[in-house]
């Protein structure tokens, strides 16, 4: 089902704007293979026009969304694609229908004001960004290119203008139903649950109840997704309606960061001046952002006002548990535990609190714990290096490995198990802004070919990568992240 065959007032038909001299910066031939699209073709000099928005795609006509949003928890009835115009969509190599998006094509009517492009910056950080969650194994849009234009824009300064092509599986937004909802059009907010329902969820066509069962599975991806970005210290940055997708992945990478140092209360944005969307908080806007989504189906939920309320609120109360499950069982695994209870959640709290009295790196902490019984291995000194109180954390090993011969799994094992969800290498904040001032200042694609080949086997230890694993050092530190918009 094409999102061109909803109403007129879903989407407005707008070509990308030409650009004077475009030049690729980056081919994601990996993922150009999987989509089943000819990397000679996109090689050639009308491929890179495809990319550049110079020419169409075959057969597609290019499209800017409709939608709205609260942004910081505030109503914007109009946002829309100020700035990204879909060029195509294909089915890749498991049947799965993806969308492709140009970001940085110019003006559309719901620009605002804007010049509806992209600086380099933003779009070698979404590059890398996006491809480092998807070989972290999170659901993610991903990159499929990025060019530059040869055009200058304008922000605080001039910066050299760039396209990036992005993936996915839709650009469906909760903000999408909520643009709908707010002007009373039902109708409309039926006609999108069946085009989300049939292009993502097929299996829903079947159920009793298909607009109650979307949202129950767009509330069980949302939960699954968040405790994946809670395993890896990923802070999104921006979790406003506009930027959560109902297709369950990842999306928008304006002013996201890693955390180095564990603190639950870090913010990175420069426009999260209160806390909005810091780590912590992600699971709980999480809701927040559900709830408007639920707000937006109810006429489709029952047949009168109170029942629908009634069965959002039932669906809604299921989002904490999917999260505490999903949570847990991944730092179950992280600390190379078999199963999830009481005993592995006190383990994993007690732990976080220690790595926050101590400021630990997060992403090292349990890289080398999971070394730590290791015979020979140098990661139980690196481990306990990472603390400030030795009684504390020697008290937590105690307990750990009293757990862990109960469960009798070998060290070997159990390390090995470790080492494939605990990664090395995460994209480091110093070291992806380091990779954009080279390109930036330089000309210089190495650091970025460098990074981009070490992010793709985070798992994989290498001697030769390991300044990739360093956390920064103080003059290093990224202290806040920007929209780039």
């Amino acid at each position: 089902m094409s999102y061109l065959s909803l109403p007129e007032s879903f989407f407005s038909r707008v070509a990308p704007t030409p650009v004077s001299e475009p030049k690729m910066i980056r081919l994601n031939e990996a993922l150009a293979a999987k989509l089943g699209l000819s990397l000679d073709e996109l090689k050639s000099p009308d491929g890179l026009s495809v990319l550049a928005g110079n020419k169409r795609f075959d057969g597609f006509e290019p499209f800017a969304m409709a939608y709205a949003g609260h942004q910081f928890g505030n109503w914007v009835p109009a946002l829309g694609d100020g700035r990204a115009i879909q060029i195509g969509a294909v089915l890749d190599s498991e049947g799965n229908e993806t969308s492709i998006q140009l970001k940085g094509a110019g003006p559309t009517p719901y620009s605002r004001q804007g010049d509806g492009r992209a600086a380099i910056g933003p779009v070698l950080r979404e590059y890398i960004l996006s491809e480092a969650m998807f070989s972290l194994g999170v659901p993610t849009t991903r990159a499929l290119a990025a060019v530059t234009t040869g055009e200058a824009v304008y922000r605080d300064r001039p910066e050299r203008g760039a396209i990036l092509t992005r993936v996915a599986a839709g650009f469906v937004r909760v903000g999408t139903f909520e643009y709908f909802s707010a002007r009373g059009q039902v109708d409309s907010v039926k006609a999108l649950a069946e085009y989300v329902i049939v292009s993502r969820y097929p299996g829903l066509m079947d159920s009793p109840h298909p607009f109650r069962s979307l949202l129950g599975v767009v509330v069980e991806s949302q939960a699954d997704l968040i405790a994946r970005w809670m395993h890896l210290g990923f802070i999104h940055g921006v979790m406003n309606t506009d930027n959560m997708s109902v297709m369950g992945e990842t999306i928008d990478y304006g002013p996201c960061a890693f955390l180095d140092e564990y603190n639950p209360s870090k913010v990175f944005s420069s426009i999260d001046r209160f806390g909005r969307y810091a780590f912590q908080q992600q699971p709980n806007i999480g809701l927040w952002n559900l709830t408007r989504f639920a707000e937006s189906l109810l006429p489709l939920l029952g047949e009168n006002e109170d029942e629908a309320v009634e069965v959002a609120q039932s669906i809604l109360g299921e989002f904490e548990g999917h999260f505490r499950s999903f949570y847990d069982a991944g730092m179950s695994k992280k600390l190379g535990l078999s199963s999830s209870n009481d005993q592995s959640r006190s383990l994993s709290s007690d732990l976080l609190e220690l790595m926050g009295e101590a400021s630990s790196d997060y992403t090292l902490t349990f890289r080398y714990l999971s070394s730590v019984l290791r015979e020979g291995s140098v990661s139980s000194h690196r481990f306990r290096g990472l603390f400030k109180d030795p009684s504390g954390i020697e008290s937590w090993l105690g307990r750990w490995q009293e757990v862990l011969r109960a469960e009798g799994v070998s060290d070997e094992v159990r390390s090995d198990r470790m080492l494939n969800v605990n990664p090395l290498f995460i994209p480091r904040n110093h070291r992806v802004q380091q990779v954009i001032d080279r390109f930036v200042e330089q000309d210089d694609l190495g650091p970025l070919e460098s990074m981009l080949s070490v992010l793709s086997s985070p798992f994989v230890e290498s001697a030769r990568n390991m300044a990739y694993a360093d956390p920064p050092e103080p003059s290093e530190v990224v202290r806040q992240t920007f929209c780039g918009t």
